[in-house]
C-alpha cells in the first residue's frame, strides 16, 4: 500500500454488501446490484445525487447518504493526524 492510500472497511457500512456471486464480488448498495464505485464515478464525472437516484432506482437516498457519510468519516479519521503532523513540521 502506498503512503497516503486509504483503505475503507466497507463491511462496517450497513448500507452496502458484498457477495462473490453478485457483480463479481464488488461492494454494492444493499439489496441491489449497483456498485458503490458507480456512485463515486458518477459524482466525479459531474452527476448530482438526484441524477444518480434517477439512473439507479434500486438505490434509495438514505443508502447514498450513509455511504457518503461513511466515506467522509473514513477520510476525516486519516486526514486529521496528517494535518497535525504537517502543522508541526517547519
Amino acid at each position: 500500500m502506498a503512503e497516503g492510500e486509504l483503505i475503507v472497511h466497507w463491511q462496517r457500512c450497513t448500507a452496502v454488501e458484498q457477495h462473490p456471486e453478485k457483480v463479481s464480488g464488488a461492494w454494492v448498495f444493499r439489496g441491489s446490484r449497483v456498485p458503490v464505485a458507480a456512485l463515486f464515478a458518477n459524482l466525479r464525472d459531474g452527476a448530482s445525487v438526484d441524477e444518480f437516484l434517477e439512473w439507479f432506482p434500486g438505490v434509495d437516498p438514505a443508502s447514498i447518504e450513509a455511504v457518503l457519510d461513511f466515506e467522509a468519516q473514513a477520510l476525516s479519521a486519516t486526514a486529521l493526524p496528517r494535518a497535525e503532523s504537517s502543522a508541526a513540521s517547519p
